[in-house]
């Protein structure tokens, strides 16, 4: 808790005290926080639990209040990351207050969510911060838990979003509990706050947007929410401004696979939380069949309950008729809408309603319906390929309303409300099909009938190819989510065998995590052939505005196609990986795009194609602070170009500075020493040249011979690729100063 905000409630608590009026106790509260709201809830919570306090001290005679540090008092108060609940009395009786599990210390329990109990903890080391710390109940599969989780780890560590909590570590306890060590953030749940601060609709969308852009961020490094809710996005204050913060991403993964037990029971226990935010895909517990699309339906419901006070089914009537009735309703009954929900309460519920969004009830209505009830409904639609297909899309879309713009979500076409009709009337339907082809066949002797015939008839052929296109799309669509599947089940061969089946790759966040990867599977097992394959259709599948995944997929790509020994291919990737890198003027972008497209002697295009982004990289090192990690990189980069420009000078010295850089980087140091090497060669240093080059030779000949396998989560601070890069100019500075070794073999 921020030690000014306590050190002002604690002077206003104890003078609110002193004063047994409520008006004039009130009057004291609004002089003394004045529009400080989290002040003045913190001072109303502390006088609030003040008579358990003196209940607590009864025993101690001759007592007045007690004056306890507040953050000792204020402790059961606070809300933070997870799902808040009641403490269980003071903290002192919970098992595991006080205890130390790994580097953190359990401080205090905060509260308990659907999946386990939450506490403060004290990281101390590697670093002193406090975290929230969260243990999973008893009964859930700790090795399949943790097994999951850990696979996520690395995409969640890539999330960096002002608008996300991080999960910052997993594990277990000595007993097998599982645990998940997450920022800590103190707020409330952003429905909570919106109703407590009486925010209006327009200051509720403006929220909601920053939700949006969070569950955004982590759908572009390829995760997955599955449990997007009220209790999981917190409303925090930061420099007086409202800030919402997404929890809890990873977890719903790590534990899903409790919803595929045999046992029924257990399953059910798991829906019990969160029935109302469930998407219809998300019912079925097929376990493989969530993707972004189920959390832009969970949007769709947090939207609807921000909007109308209630979500689109309450979790009492879902429940009612058990897990099959709850799949039922969530398949094929339809949701009232917003406007329409809200025009059904009256009285006293419609008027705190409306009052808690500063509008009259008749507004309230004319405000929701229209633009907001489509935007609304276009989420919760049963078919997902109808909903919005990004998080982005559906903050625009919000957002075009706010500025008074034609929205996106439209109304329904003819033909799918036919289509919709269709289904519900299959047999009058079907009865009309047969008679207006009994017509057809009737007036088929006439010769303008016959033309129409033919006419349907070339209709019918391609109606049926588009059909036999769409049926094979799916087909692949299905491969790729049982490959995934297999993938989180660790069945990497059956997964690959899933793939090998994929005639047609569309981009997708998820086709880009199976097929990345398989090829670093291939990759890591010496598989050039099987891994360049992955790789091809890997950068066929890269989504074109996510430039994160295209570079990092291309550094692993062109070390690939150099071990298998594919010169020609080479050629080709690295002028398409020119073309498609021109243009940015990020310096990370220029600084792997001259890494990969420089493993070998390129001709004059080529290098003057280069210059531009050799540029970018020079412009980023007048600014780059010491120590800087990317900076020792550009190093390597403008080195190699360098090199590569028969400058060996220039190389030397942009060697020597990335050298300088101590940060244990192994791979980096090789590749250093092997392009010093070079330069000193040329130069005619020939000893100086023999010596850096025996340096490299050591550290890759140290790290190979343990096998890239164990580097895959970089120990030596580096990735599989980065040996591939040393080991490819290794072998080239070998054949220039002296007899290759085996290394390559």
């Amino acid at each position: 808790m921020n030690e000014t905000l306590t050190d002002k409630a604690e002077g206003i608590f104890y003078s609110a005290l002193k004063t047994t009026n409520s008006e004039q106790r009130n009057s004291l509260l609004e002089r003394e926080c004045g529009g400080d709201v989290a002040l003045r809830l913190l001072v109303e919570e502390l006088l609030a639990v003040q008579p358990e306090v003196n209940q607590f001290f009864k025993p101690f005679p001759n007592s007045s209040v007690a004056r306890l540090p507040l953050n000792k008092l204020a402790a059961p108060l606070q809300q933070t990351s997870g799902l808040m609940g009641k403490v269980n009395g003071p903290a002192g009786a919970d098992e595991f207050v006080g205890q130390t599990l790994g580097p953190y210390k359990l401080l205090q329990r905060i509260g308990e969510g659907g999946c386990g109990a939450v506490y403060m903890a004290e990281q101390e080391k590697p670093m002193r911060r406090r975290v929230a710390f969260k243990i999973i109940k008893l009964g859930m599969d700790t090795k399949s838990v943790i097994a999951r989780f850990g696979a996520e780890r690395q995409a969640l560590a890539l999330m960096d979003h002002p608008n996300i909590a991080r999960v910052l570590d997993a594990g277990a306890t000595e007993a097998g509990r599982p645990y998940f060590v997450m920022e800590l953030v103190r707020g409330v749940k952003i429905t909570e706050y919106c109703d407590q601060n009486e925010l209006d609709t327009r200051q509720r969308l403006k929220l909601f947007i920053q939700v949006c852009h969070a569950i955004q961020h982590a759908h572009q490094k390829g995760v997955i929410h599955r449990d997007i809710k009220p209790s999981n996005i917190l409303v925090t204050i930061i420099d007086g401004m409202p800030v919402p913060k997404v929890i809890d991403f990873g977890i719903a993964k790590a534990i899903e696979g409790r919803l595929m037990d045999n046992t029924i029971f257990t399953a059910y226990e798991q829906f019990i939380g969160t029935p109302a935010y469930m998407s219809p895909e998300q019912a079925m517990m097929s376990g493989v069949d969530a993707d972004t699309r189920s959390d832009i339906y969970s949007l769709g419901v947090l939207l609807y309950e921000l909007l109308t006070g209630q979500t689109p089914f309450e979790t009492k009537m879902l429940l009612a008729h058990g897990l099959d009735g709850l799949r039922r309703t969530l398949q094929d009954r339809e949701p009232q809408w917003p406007s329409a929900r809200v025009t059904t309460m009256q009285g006293q519920a419609l008027t705190l309603l409306a009052q808690s969004r500063h509008a009259a009830p008749s507004k309230l209505v004319s405000t929701l319906s229209g633009d907001l009830d489509w935007i609304v409904m276009r989420c919760l639609e049963k078919d997902r390929a109808r909903r919005y297909e990004t998080a982005n899309g559906l903050a625009m879309d919000v957002q075009r309303y706010l500025d008074n713009e034609p929205i996106v979500a439209r109304p329904p076409s003819r033909i799918y409300r036919l289509q919709k009709l269709a289904r519900r009337n299959q047999a009058v339907f079907a009865f009309g099909a047969i008679v207006v082809l009994v017509l057809v066949c009737w007036v088929g002797t006439s010769t303008w009938l016959l033309q129409q015939e033919r006419a349907a008839r070339r209709r019918a052929v391609a109606a049926e190819q588009q059909q036999t296109s769409l049926r094979l799309e799916a087909e692949d669509r299905e491969r790729i989510t049982q490959a995934a599947f297999l993938i989180s089940q660790d069945k990497i061969e059956e997964a690959d065998a899933f793939v090998d089946q994929v005639s047609v790759v569309k981009p997708s966040l998820e086709t880009e995590s199976v097929l990345r990867t398989l090829g670093q599977w291939h990759a890591i097992k010496g598989r050039w052939p099987q891994a360049a394959a992955r790789f091809n259709l890997l950068l066929e599948a890269d989504q074109k505005d996510n430039s994160w995944a295209i570079t990092y997929d291309l550094l692993m790509a062109g070390p690939i196609l150099l071990e298998r020994g594919d010169m020609k291919g080479y050629e080709r990737f690295r002028r398409a990986a020119i073309a498609r890198c021109t243009g940015s003027t990020d310096p990370n972008f220029a600084e792997r795009t001259l890494k990969i497209c420089l493993l070998t002697p390129a001709d004059e295009p080529v290098m003057k194609m280069l210059q531009p982004f050799a540029d970018v990289t020079m412009e980023s090192m007048q600014g780059a602070k010491p120590g800087y990690s990317a900076a020792s990189w550009r190093c390597v980069s403008l080195a190699l170009m360098a090199f590569r420009q028969n400058h060996p000078p220039a190389a030397k010295v942009w060697c020597q500075k990335c050298l300088s850089f101590a940060d244990g980087n192994l791979g980096r140091y090789a590749t250093a020493h092997i392009i010093q090497a070079m330069s000193c060669y040329k130069l005619g240093e020939v000893d100086e040249a023999r010596a850096e080059l025996a340096q490299g030779r050591d550290l890759i000949s140290a790290q190979f011979a343990k096998g890239l396998e164990s580097n895959t989560l970089g120990q030596s601070n580096s990735l599989w690729f980065d040996w591939l890069f040393a080991r490819i100019l290794l072998r080239e500075a070998e054949a220039l100063i002296e007899e290759p070794s085996s290394l390559g073999e």
